[in-house]
């Protein structure tokens, strides 16, 4: 059979870079390369934890929240991505806050603990600070694919392309575990072994998984290494990685972010180191 041709008068579109099938590939933010906000958070960490009083991080987390919906992300997504975050939040302030340095008026001692006004203070301050840092370090990186992540990686940060290689087919495999657990468990259902023992079935599909996941990764890695990869020599990379206006204008944004945040209380008097 030969192809169709196209109708008379029917533009030729070409297939829009990306995959093999011409499927776009799903970028970051607009397209954005993902080591720009890889590496603009943590530059505004490194601002935010050379702050140590409430107004500089309670000032980031304000203008994060306020550029947050310029992002689109749904709120049931971004709930569930920022849950370890949000949980994460408030056993940082209570450990803070009962074993925190201990000054101005106590409040209560208990054992060890003492609960005091600057104690509960740096306890704000180092729940905001939590917020502010790890709020754009789970939102921004919602949409990014780990290959452009990995093409950043090694080509603009110049990491080992082995490490990051290995790396990118770890996460890919990573997918893979839920619907091997899947498998594993109708398979052995069908075998009238998955009814009774909860515990003990657990632990037996736990260790099915390992073995599976050894194998999986000795194959992979022989068919990398009859790719090439790893091999000595320069490397050539299907996708050129770029670090362009975009990029600069994510790292500008987020830097901007904790240089406003620390002129706020430097000008109020609140900051110290």
């Amino acid at each position: 059979m030969t192809a169709p041709t196209p109708a008379a008068g029917a533009p030729d579109r070409a297939a829009p870079p990306g995959r093999p099938d011409g499927t776009e590939r799903a970028r970051g933010i607009r397209g954005v390369q993902p080591v720009a906000p890889l590496l603009g958070v943590l530059a505004l960490g490194v601002c935010l934890v050379t702050s140590l009083d409430v107004v500089t991080a309670a000032v980031a987390l304000g203008i994060e929240v306020a550029l947050l919906p310029l992002l689109r992300i749904p709120p049931r997504t971004l709930l569930l991505r920022t849950s370890p975050v949000l949980v994460a939040v408030p056993l940082t302030a209570i450990s803070i806050a009962l074993y925190g340095r201990p000054s101005g008026r106590h409040w209560f001692d208990l054992g060890p603990a003492h609960v005091t006004d600057g104690s509960l203070t740096l306890a704000l301050a180092t729940a905001l600070r939590v917020l502010a840092v790890g709020l754009p370090a789970v939102v921004l990186f919602i949409r990014v694919d780990p290959t452009d992540l990995a093409d950043g990686l090694a080509q603009l940060l110049r990491l080992p392309a082995r490490f990051v290689l290995g790396a990118l087919a770890a996460v890919r495999m990573m997918t893979l575990l839920g619907e091997d657990w899947r498998q594993l468990g109708m398979a052995r259902r069908a075998r009238g072994v998955a009814d009774t023992g909860r515990l003990r079935r657990g632990a037996t599909m736990a260790f099915a998984l390992l073995v599976l996941a050894l194998r999986r990764a000795t194959t992979l890695a022989v068919a990398m290494e009859s790719r090439g990869f790893g091999a000595p020599g320069r490397r050539t990379w299907a996708r050129t990685a770029r670090f362009a206006g975009p990029e600069w204008a994510m790292v500008g944004v987020l830097v901007g972010i904790g240089v406003v945040s620390i002129s706020v209380a430097v000008c109020a008097g609140t900051w110290r180191a």
